[in-house]
């Protein structure tokens, strides 16, 4: 290895630049050349690289979103696309590639890697949908923005009677939603991997109404059936069913901003440097994650078209905590 590319692809994650600063330094650190690739995989396509120093990434651990850009690239999913890409690599003398980036990133570097590419991943989603890693960059911090958001609603829901339907994040995946709703003290947790009836969901808050709470919190990952909007439209049919006023806060893409929390920048880093020692070895076509608290690389062919599922064992825990 003498040249070694990063780049960034997909949802844009809390420590993104934390895993981009690791994998440049630790690069330089070997006496590598270090490239980054700027909008993802469109960017790869198109060449668009410069090389970094340690200085370029200077000042960036603690910065939100990711320097590099990302884009989504409807060419890259083509064969040509993706020849175009190898060819661009080897143009600019690129030995090894670092992709961070959730499921369809690492699809990505995964296709790159059975053309012959030395690529490695890094698990990065706020997701936490990604087979390989326990845990993903920028979960902790999106988690802890949706917990504070949820703390807030609770104090005025409760100074006005209300209920609150908060809708974060997830739309194939439920994470996001349940350890903030069970970290919350939510009364009703409304998840993708479960089906809801919200006839149910009512009845819930009207026991909730009835045993004399000051509020109700409904939280809802955006990709479940019934999400903040279509809840909403029901209980204003069935307002008298509620007992609670009710209102809808959609936190959306506020999650994914802000600047990463110590967890997130340790483990961008962590696994930033892995990477880079995982090309050093002269191996490839793996993911970097955490696993039992260690740096584990997983091969592609387990990680990719799999999606990580969550433990509903919480989901019954949060149930029974309603009281």
């Amino acid at each position: 290895m003498k040249r070694v590319a990063v780049l960034t692809s997909g949802g844009d994650a809390p420590g993104m630049n934390a895993a981009i600063r690791a994998v440049v330094r630790t690069g330089v650190d070997k006496g590598w050349e270090m490239y980054g690739v700027y909008h993802g995989y469109a960017g790869l396509i198109s060449g668009n690289a410069r090389p970094m120093g340690a200085r370029d990434v200077g000042g960036i651990i603690q910065q939100g979103g990711t320097i590099l850009g990302s884009a989504r690239s409807a060419e890259f999913r083509t064969e040509e696309g993706r020849v175009q890409a190898i060819r661009s690599l080897n143009m600019l003398g690129i030995d090894g590639l670092v992709v961070i980036g959730g499921n369809g990133s690492q699809s990505g570097a995964y296709e790159l890697s059975k053309m012959g590419f030395p690529v490695v991943g890094v698990a990065s989603t706020i997701d936490n949908d990604l087979v390989g890693s326990e845990i993903t960059i920028g979960v902790d911090t999106a988690l802890n923005i949706a917990l504070e958001a949820i703390d807030r609603l609770k104090v005025t829901a409760s100074s006005h009677q209300r209920a609150f339907i908060i809708e974060v994040m997830g739309r194939d995946c439920g994470y996001l939603a349940l350890m903030a709703g069970i970290a919350g003290g939510a009364e009703v947790i409304v998840i993708p991997e479960i089906e809801t009836n919200p006839e149910n969901i009512a009845s819930e808050i009207r026991r909730a109404y009835e045993r004399g709470k000051a509020h109700a919190m409904i939280v809802v990952a955006e990709g479940a059936k019934y999400n903040a909007e279509a809840l909403a439209a029901f209980f204003t049919v069935h307002k008298e069913r509620i007992g609670f006023a009710v209102r809808t806060t959609q936190l959306g893409h506020v999650q994914r901003g802000g600047a990463p929390g110590a967890f997130d920048r340790l483990l961008a880093t962590r696994l930033g440097a892995a990477a880079t020692r995982y090309l050093e070895s002269g191996q490839s076509g793996a993911l970097m994650g955490l696993i039992k608290g260690e740096i584990v690389a997983t091969p592609y062919s387990d990680v990719v078209g799999k999606i990580k599922q969550i433990d509903l064992s919480l989901l019954e825990l949060a149930r029974s905590l309603e009281r």
